[in-house]
């Protein structure tokens, strides 16, 4: 059985309060955005001659494609899935599992969290466990802080670590999308040590009420500020695709990716030629 897990962009990024377990408090608007990557999990066969896999347990037999991972393979967040299931559900088979990696890594997407969370529906699914939908958000929440919105992976508002998640009526499908990767890795811990924690104006909620041409001054992202003045090659990116006709434009999560809304249909091409990135254009 396959299954596609894809990426979800922030709308605003608002860090509000450190708290005393040492994350933040945070407020976003979590949105599935369609840049994808591909997982496969089987019932385990017999070894076929020649095979080789990043990891053969007696549980697991693991292989990924395309991307590459740093790390290894057990600390995959789709394996932590199987055995976090396995733990409460003893008779789980012994499986193959694939994963195709086209999502960025590092790169505030989700990639990572969108896996293991689709490998936590993919097992329900194909293995009649009947785990409902609020507890599967919890074991998403053992997972990680954003796994849990990629159970519900639509539409939402985030609040605490990014886990409470308050369902929105908010369709974005009526533009046209680009992401572009540069390939810079941001140190997540460096990022919120730049961040001087305030509460907004207006939430977020009411922000994105507004039409999409008014978010530019608005929906703002608390990284940005620091993340450009370390990497301005960054900061260059959104100042390009505002200046290509962006309607919105906004680095997401603490980076180092950006995306842009534009009109349908008219997504600039070749806007970077001379630059290796990861471009993926959602018409």
């Amino acid at each position: 059985m396959v299954i596609f897990p894809n990426c979800k962009i922030n709308l605003g990024l608002r860090v509000l309060r450190k708290r005393e377990d040492g994350f933040h408090n945070l407020e976003t608007v979590f949105y599935p955005a369609m840049v994808r990557d591909i997982l496969e999990i089987i019932e385990n066969n017999d070894r076929k001659a020649g095979e080789k896999w990043l990891l053969d347990s007696e549980n697991i037999r693991f292989n990924q494609t395309g991307l590459a991972v740093d790390g290894k393979a057990e600390h995959n967040l789709c394996i932590k899935a199987y055995y976090l299931l396995k733990n409460d559900f003893p008779y789980l088979p012994a499986i193959q599992m694939h994963l195709h990696k086209a999502i960025p890594l590092g790169a505030g997407l989700g990639g990572g969290s969108a896996d293991g969370a689709f490998a936590l529906r993919l097992l329900n699914e194909k293995f009649h466990l009947d785990i409902s939908t609020e507890q599967l958000v919890d074991y998403a929440a053992a997972l990680g802080s954003d796994c849990p919105f990629f159970i519900i992976n639509n539409p939402c508002l985030a609040t605490g670590r990014g886990e409470q998640l308050q369902p929105l009526s908010l369709d974005l499908s009526r533009f046209s999308w680009l992401f572009v990767s540069p390939g810079i890795h941001i140190n997540t811990s460096w990022a919120f040590s730049t961040i001087t924690p305030s509460a907004p104006v207006l939430s977020l909620n009411e922000i994105i009420q507004q039409p999409v041409e008014n978010w530019k001054d608005q929906l703002i992202n608390d990284f940005e500020k620091p993340v450009f003045n370390q990497y301005p090659e960054i900061k260059k990116i959104k100042e390009k695709l505002y200046n290509r006709g962006a309607l919105y434009a906004a680095m997401t999560g603490s980076g180092s990716s950006v995306f842009a809304l534009f009109s349908k249909n008219e997504v600039p091409e070749n806007l970077f030629p001379e630059k290796d990135y990861r471009i993926h254009r959602i018409i």
